[in-house]
């Protein structure tokens, strides 16, 4: 073997090809980024399923044909909506919090009420 000939970062093989490569094949280079950030990954995979799982409750509840509906605290968290995750919030026209799992939203409208929206799709005009 030369001396200068590269190793590849997870099985050690030596490394054909370009002067820069650092993994001998694509298996290598994703089992090694994989091993770096799995940790990582993992965490926010997790958070995903967590607002993926409030998205489809509120979704639930919301029936197609309505625009928004009120539910209770009990309900919700009857459910398992876990109300500290959520993608963002946006302010209702008199600056109350509505709590968005990506399109569907809640608002709270007392302690224990809360009022299940769904985003509109603004359409652009052309």
């Amino acid at each position: 073997m030369e001396e200068n000939t590269k190793l590849c970062l997870t099985c050690k093989k030596p490394i054909k090809g370009r002067t820069d490569k650092k993994f001998c094949d694509d298996y290598c280079r994703n089992s090694y980024n994989n091993q770096m950030h799995g940790t990582c990954n993992s965490y926010m995979r997790h958070i995903n399923r967590l607002l993926h799982k409030n998205r489809r409750i509120l979704a639930d509840l919301l029936p197609a044909s309505a625009n928004q509906i009120k539910t209770s605290y009990e309900e919700l968290s009857e459910k398992g909506f876990l109300f500290k995750y959520c993608t963002h919030q946006v302010p209702n026209k008199k600056g109350n919090p509505c709590h968005f799992c990506y399109d569907y939203g809640y608002r709270a409208i007392s302690d224990w009420s809360y009022i299940v929206v769904r985003r509109k799709n603004k359409q652009s005009s052309s």
